[in-house]
């Protein structure tokens, strides 16, 4: 899995990093919630484990605006030392998947982190003849492998998650880049390449732009 850990305590950081990715895991770092929320929402990640005491922003905000930002559901392990019911019952409502409770022992950390991969374990997505495969980050269509940047994967990974919504500009850069977009050019360009990978070779195309709103993709079959 490729996770992100969300954790200003250095210690607990390093012995995660040690157990994680001595299992196979890769893993992204975030000291402060601010980062995180931004790493979350721009990168592809599979699995989040944060902690709640965080400098800048706290877990359960970080939580609640990924939640309410992100289209697809990106499973959270919440780390926490606060261990009443009503802690608990707080941070499942701000959209946490699984809480686990300091101190713990790093195999029950694994474990939940595989229960948690298996119940999201979906990884093919389809749309009408596109097939994405997000373990091996790849797309192909009618059975043609698509060849895509890495930015154009994220965009139709994306698209292909919210169909079948629109999705406004504003919120695929900030998927792809966070608060930190560039300029209106750079996302035209590379949903040009998208183009030229995903419709030109192909009869029919599935990339739309809806005028004064956004873009979808388009089933095909």
């Amino acid at each position: 899995m490729h996770v992100l850990v969300v954790e200003d305590h250095a210690p607990l950081a390093h012995n995660l990093a040690e157990a994680l990715e001595g299992a196979g895991h890769t893993l992204d770092f975030a000291a402060d919630g601010e980062l995180g929320l931004q790493l979350a929402l721009s990168q592809d990640y599979d699995l989040v484990i944060l902690d709640l005491g965080l400098p800048r922003m706290d877990g359960m905000e970080l939580c609640r605006r990924l939640r309410a930002r992100q289209a697809r559901r990106l499973p959270v392990l919440m780390l926490t030392a606060r261990d009443t019911l009503q802690d608990k019952l707080a941070g499942f409502d701000c959209g946490a998947d699984d809480y686990l409770v300091k101190p713990f022992a790093m195999e029950e950390v694994l474990a939940r982190c595989r229960a948690l991969a298996q119940r999201h374990e979906d990884y093919l997505l389809q749309v009408g003849s596109l097939s994405i495969d997000r373990r091996a980050r790849t797309a192909t269509r009618a059975g043609q492998v698509l060849r895509l940047q890495p930015l154009g994967y994220r965009i139709l990974l994306a698209l292909a998650e919210a169909s079948p919504r629109v999705l406004t500009r504003s919120e695929l850069s900030r998927k792809l880049w966070g608060d930190e977009a560039p300029d209106s050019d750079a996302l035209r360009s590379h949903l040009y390449q998208l183009r030229l990978a995903l419709d030109k070779p192909f009869a029919t195309p599935m990339l739309a732009t809806v005028h004064g709103v956004g873009l979808r993709l388009v089933d095909d079959a």
